[in-house]
């Protein structure tokens, strides 16, 4: 199973050069990590790491790397004392013997005689396109003068401010609606560690240029005080959006509202079309502002508008600004003279419930009062027999537990300003498989479907042909903020927080059917899109994906905690009881080989749990997950409880690995980015992590096996789903009396195999997922038989139009071969054989792998099946069968396949939290 496109394809490739350096690193965080890395990948050497002192006991990110090599690591709280070098510190630098100081991300003073010491002298990455925006707060300054381009410089250090010699540039174009985080996601952070790398190698080899500063142009700003960054509001709405966002985060820009100061944050340009909302009076503005349902409209000197996503109060609190109006202690609606009426009239149903409460004050709590579930009903009912036709729900008393915000909400909903609007879908069709498939592409967050806030898009392709089936929204680091705090507010303040457990899997049981009512739809949306056999896509992409959901809305009334006897504290007495809890907001990332499997495997599990859910879909088969969006919205899943961003994993991926909102990440992919996801997530928050990895299965088959059986499993073991299924038998291993027969049935049978259209009912054999993965699979069987293998069948790609790989075998597999080692994640089948009766040493060979995914054994003996099963290293071992999956069987692996369970009750545990609760009576 795998994540992303980019990630997944490209194996890694070392170019080795003829001239290396000795490097001293002066720097810190990831960035100043890879870039570490990458320069010994290229045969330098790195004689010493001088980074920060640790913080809170925690190292930095480089010296952790370096310490693990065995890298000198220097923690120098700092270098100079009143101006001055530190004598012992400038010394131990001098030690270690380096030709050229490399400083990524270089956040203390360096003195001169370290700076100019190595014989190449010293180079440092700055985020600004020289000699423009010196400083700290440069990139930040290229938002705010509203620069078209942004970049980077590697430039010599001098005795100056950044005014050294260039050594190399790169640039790259400013979206409108870029913010310091996107910039530096999409292009400062991966391409600068490229251009490090590369600025050394030209120095290596003589070959580095240094060109001048001019002084022409060039701009020092310090970063900016919070006093000063007061949004000057009476400017065209450009400026007001290129000062909020280059400010976005530290120190923020603020305006004055209502007499209080309020800071801005996530801004975006409007376009004419502007939401209908409240008009909200901002101190220097040329016009009023308006809260809409979106968040807060600004406008220009030029009557140009843009849109305000949060809000941050000087007490702390951060809102939606579309909230601002529903916020404590802002703005409340005011009555009319009927409403007052009315209100009194609710104020006597409330009393007549709370008899023993003296007076209905503004401030009384119905629930504190001592009512109960069955009182909720009867307000509910009684309000609705005296407002006939008023859509009043039990929720929203839940919601509003005072009276003066229960009248609140009930004016709001007379008056309809809080009716859902109805969801407005903005298809994309394809009349296909003889239906006309509905799908939606857009974002889906907090309960809507909308354009990515940069407004791009993505070619989703379709594999069989290699057509393009519709544009898909390419969501950004915006994107995913927005769709986190939508999470968040549904779990904290939402319904879905407060909701009973049953009526939870009401909802999951409903959603389920559904998914069950669109099958075909589903199926057909998994086909086009990921390449599987309809067939298959019917029954197991689609027909497993509503088991689950109906499996996990059982579990929903059925988490318990436990109570647990413990030590008395005589003379009194001690209950101790645990409890079960959601997590909070969770991130969940899946791969493109079930892509709608895979969303259930873990968003039930989660959802059940009681959590909400941010989710990125793999960028190449994000469909079925925007269509099962569309699905829970007709569910009743209320609105931000699940959301749909899909997008690249380097910037939606990252994101949500980073956001201190997230508290769970669940991961189906390679091992490389797992580790680089774990990575992210302990630095981030030490958010939980579970992880389904990459896989090299052993299948075991021997010579008292049902060879029939043997055959027809071992080869669903690796064909199935085209070969790209995560479990899939990766190496076979055939005793060697029944060898030979064995390869023969299995040649017999991989010669009657149809590969053609997946949505051909006959078709065994579809497309593989894309082109990258198609050119992956060759060179993987150009590998094979570069290396001795046999390659008995197949190995080539189908003369058609699309992404078809010939079904292939390769046996005569040597242990020590890349085949035999590393997963293909395609339909090729890689035999070796084993001596009779050797049980020890085929098992030895079949735990020969960092992976422990899956594992398999054929044979008729229980005592040596019992015993295989015992010894196979992997999360799960198939007897006499494979690939057999249940909703209720716990599944993942051991080593390097992962950690953590998809499905059965150790799933739920994923998304739970345990609390100790100890009272003492």
């Amino acid at each position: 199973v795998r994540w992303e496109l980019h990630q997944l394809n490209e194996r890694p490739q070392t170019n080795y050069y003829q001239n290396k350096l000795r490097l001293a690193l002066i720097g810190q965080s990831l960035f100043g990590q890879e870039v570490y890395t990458n320069l010994r990948k290229q045969g330098h050497r790195v004689v010493g790491v001088f980074t920060v002192p640790d913080r809170d006991g925690k190292a930095d990110p480089l010296a952790v790397v370096a310490e693990k090599d065995g890298t000198p690591v220097f923690k120098f709280p700092r270098w100079r004392v009143k101006g001055k070098p530190i004598t012992e510190v400038v010394e131990a630098y001098k030690a270690v013997g380096a030709e050229l100081n490399v400083m990524p991300f270089c956040s203390q003073f360096i003195p001169m005689n370290v700076i100019d010491h190595p014989a190449h002298g010293s180079i440092i990455y700055h985020p600004s396109i020289l000699p423009l925006h010196r400083g700290a707060s440069a990139i930040n300054w290229t938002l705010i003068n509203g620069d078209k381009k942004a970049g980077f410089s590697i430039f010599w250090a001098d005795d100056g401010l950044d005014t050294g010699p260039i050594l190399l540039q790169r640039e790259c174009p400013v979206e409108p609606n870029d913010t310091v985080d996107s910039l530096y996601n999409r292009f400062l952070f991966p391409e600068g560690i490229k251009a490090m790398v590369e600025s050394v190698q030209l120095i290596a080899d003589g070959k580095a240029p240094r060109v001048p500063q001019t002084e022409e142009g060039a701009s020092y700003e310090g970063i900016q005080k919070k006093s000063n960054s007061k949004v000057n509001l009476a400017q065209p709405a450009e400026a007001i959006h290129n000062w909020i966002r280059g400010h976005d985060k530290v120190p923020g820009a603020w305006a004055v509202i209502d007499g209080r100061t309020v800071t801005l944050y996530g801004s975006s340009m409007l376009g004419e079309s502007v939401p209908a909302g409240q008009p909200l009076e901002i101190e220097g503005a040329s016009q009023p502002g308006v809260v809409t349902k979106n968040g807060l409209v600004l406008y220009g000197s030029d009557s140009k508008a843009l849109m305000v996503k949060n809000l941050q109060f000087e007490d702390g609190k951060m809102i939606p600004a579309a909230k601002y109006f529903y916020s404590g202690d802002t703005a409340r609606v005011e009555l009319t003279d009927d409403e007052r009426k009315i209100a009194e009239e609710i104020r006597g149903i409330w009393k007549g419930i709370l008899s023993n409460v003296a007076a209905i004050e503004e401030t009384t709590d119905f629930f504190k009062s001592g009512a109960a579930s069955m009182d909720v009903v009867r307000l509910v009912e009684e309000i609705k027999q005296r407002c006939v036709g008023l859509q009043l729900q039990n929720e929203d008393v839940y919601m509003a537990t005072t009276f003066q915000d229960f009248i609140q909400t009930f004016v709001r909903r007379l008056r309809g300003e809080d009716q859902e609007e109805e969801m407005v879908i903005d298809y994309a069709t394809k009349d296909v498989n003889n239906m006309t498939v509905k799908m939606p592409w857009q974002c889906f967050i907090n309960g809507k479907f909308e354009d990515a806030e940069n407004g791009k898009t993505a070619n989703t392709i379709n594999p069989a042909d290699g057509s393009v089936i519709c544009k898909v929204a390419y969501a950004s680091v915006g994107d995913v903020d927005r769709a986190v705090a939508a999470a968040k507010e549904a779990f904290e303040v939402g319904p879905w927080g407060r909701m009973n457990p049953r009526d939870r899997g009401t909802l999951l049981y409903k959603l389920a059917d559904l998914m069950e009512e669109h099958q075909e739809e589903l199926a057909t949306i998994e086909s086009i899109d990921s390449g599987a056999v309809y067939t298959l896509a019917l029954k197991t992409h689609v027909g497993m994906s509503i088991q689950t959901f109906r499996y996990f809305a059982g579990w929903c009334d059925k988490i318990q905690g436990k109570t647990i006897p413990i030590n008395q504290a005589r003379p009194n007495r001690n209950l101790t009881f645990t409890k079960k809890e959601p997590l909070g907001v969770c991130a969940i990332i899946i791969p493109w080989n079930y892509p709608l499997m895979m969303l259930a495997w873990k968003s039930a599990a989660c959802l059940a749990a009681g959590n909400t859910l941010v989710l990125k879909p793999a960028q190449v088969t994000p469909l079925s997950a925007l269509k099962f969006a569309e699905l829970t919205v007709k569910a009743g899943i209320p609105k931000g409880v699940i959301n749909i961003v899909p997008g690249s994993g380097g910037m939606v991926g990252q994101r949500l690995s980073d956001h201190p909102d997230i508290r769970k990440l669940g991961f189906t992919g390679s091992t490389p980015i797992g580790k680089q996801i774990m990575k992210s997530c302990a630095l981030s928050n030490l958010k939980k992590v579970s992880l389904e990895l990459g896989g090299k299965s052993p299948l075991i088959i021997f010579s008292d096996c049902d060879m029939d059986k043997a055959v027809r499993m071992g080869m669903s073991s690796v064909f199935f789903n085209k070969g790209e299924n995560c479990i899939a038998a990766g190496r076979l291993f055939v005793e060697e009396s029944i060898h030979d027969e064995y390869i023969r049935r299995v040649l017999e049978e991989i010669k009657k195999m149809k590969v053609g259209d997946p949505l051909d009912r006959s078709t065994d054999h579809g497309p593989q997922n894309h082109k990258a993965h198609m050119d992956k699979l060759v060179e993987y069987c150009e590998v094979g038989v570069k290396e001795g293998a046999t390659l008995v069948y197949g190995g080539k790609q189908v003369d058609r139009p699309g992404f078809f790989m010939e079904p292939t075998l390769f046996t005569d597999v040597e242990d020590h071969m890349f085949i035999a080692k590393e997963e293909s994640f395609g339909p090729i089948m890689v035999v070796s054989k084993f001596k009779d009766g050797d049980i020890d040493g085929v098992l030895n060979r079949a735990n020969d792998t960092e992976f422990g995914l899956a594992s398999g054994v054929f044979t008729r003996d229980i005592n040596k099946a019992m015993y295989v099963s015992e010894k196979l290293d992997a999360g799960t071992v198939f007897v006499n069968t494979y690939n057999k999956t249940d909703v209720a069987s716990p599944f993942g692996g051991f080593k390097q396949s992962g950690f953590g369970k998809d499905l059965g009750e150790d799933a739920l545990n994923e998304y739970l939290r345990t609390k100790a609760v100890t009272v003492e009576y």
